[in-house]
């Protein structure tokens, strides 16, 4: 918000006393979210070579414990979408469904059926983004996938272990793959979007799904993957997610290039999986890094991503990624 002046949020979520004091004045809180008690998140970051006991950290990363009831119940749900014909925004940023994996199975569908059913109140002339956070039960995602929630957004927001995890959870493409080796590769990043979009977004006009926007996000590179004739100006929004990525690691305004190194790859194909696309080979150059390319009506487009050498912060880079990008992307 400090970028960009006439920018308003609506926040509904648990907000207690000491929260609500760290607030910028341009965050809208409403009244039924107000708590007298705060939840809280405990965050322990720690750097790449860092140790505990006998354990070395092989990378800068973070672990996260909450106590936070709210959100585990997504119970601000209803006053959100209550909210939103006053505030009449121009966009909706959802977030928080891993919050309830640890939910009793019955409440979890129950409870996912009911915010399926409040999104689908929304006016479907404003954009929503889901931004997906790390899960274990495929249970859960393929109801997430299937029947609820993927569907009935327009955008999605995600990194490489819940990319992956989708397609193990509706056994698409490298399914039986149980982790990555290291930086993704991108064919096969490329081709599990494809699918997702394929077989849960809005390919066709006539059909029942509003997804049409995949932001994936890894440490090395972004990709951005929009059904054709929905979104606008992909290129910069893709190129501004991967710059405040850098910038909000290192915890400075601007980027000094000292401080950042590359480990995208400098070439690679596209797909493994389409005929045509398996036989190109994209090449990075300094002058030209960010590229795009087309698999039937879907577009690609894709940056290397400068990486902090000693980040400040590691928690919230894929929220301050999706955000920064969307905040590029235009509406066809």
């Amino acid at each position: 918000m400090v970028t960009h002046s006439n920018l308003s949020v609506l926040l509904c979520g648990p907000v207690g006393p000491k929260l609500h004091e760290l607030l910028d004045d341009r965050i809208i809180v409403p009244p039924e979210s107000l708590q007298e008690v705060d939840e809280y998140h405990l965050i322990l970051e720690y750097q790449a070579g860092e140790s505990w006991g006998e354990i070395k950290a092989p990378q800068a990363n973070r672990f996260i414990f909450s106590h936070d009831v709210s959100n585990n119940e997504m119970n601000m749900m209803e006053a959100f979408v209550g909210s939103l014909e006053e505030f009449n925004p121009e966009l909706i940023v959802l977030s928080g469904l891993h919050m309830m994996e640890g939910q009793e199975k019955e409440m979890r569908e129950k409870r996912l059926q009911e915010i399926g059913l409040l999104i689908s109140e929304i006016s479907n002339e404003v954009p929503i983004h889901l931004e997906l956070a790390s899960m274990t039960d495929p249970a859960y995602m393929t109801d997430i996938l299937h029947q609820q929630i993927l569907p009935i957004v327009n955008s999605v927001g995600l990194n490489e272990q819940e990319l992956l995890f989708i397609s193990q959870s509706g056994l698409g493409p490298y399914s039986s793959q149980a982790s990555w080796d290291g930086i993704p590769d991108v064919g096969k990043v490329s081709d599990i979007i494809f699918w997702i979009l394929q077989n849960y977004g809005r390919i066709e006009p006539e059909s029942d799904s509003d997804l049409t926007r995949i932001h994936f996000h890894t440490l090395a590179y972004h990709i951005l993957a929009t059904v054709d004739g929905y979104w606008a100006n992909q290129m910069s929004a893709v190129a501004a997610g991967a710059r405040a990525a850098g910038i909000q690691a290192c915890g400075g305004p601007t980027i000094d290039h000292r401080k950042f190194i590359l480990k995208a790859p400098r070439e690679f194909s596209p797909s493994w999986t389409d005929d045509s696309l398996k036989r190109v080979k994209i090449v990075l150059t300094p002058t030209d890094p960010v590229h795009m390319w087309q698999r039937e009506n879907i577009s690609f487009y894709f940056t290397p991503v400068l990486i902090c050498k000693h980040p400040i912060r590691t928690v919230g880079l894929g929220d301050a990624i999706s955000a920064e990008g969307l905040l590029y992307s235009e509406l066809q």
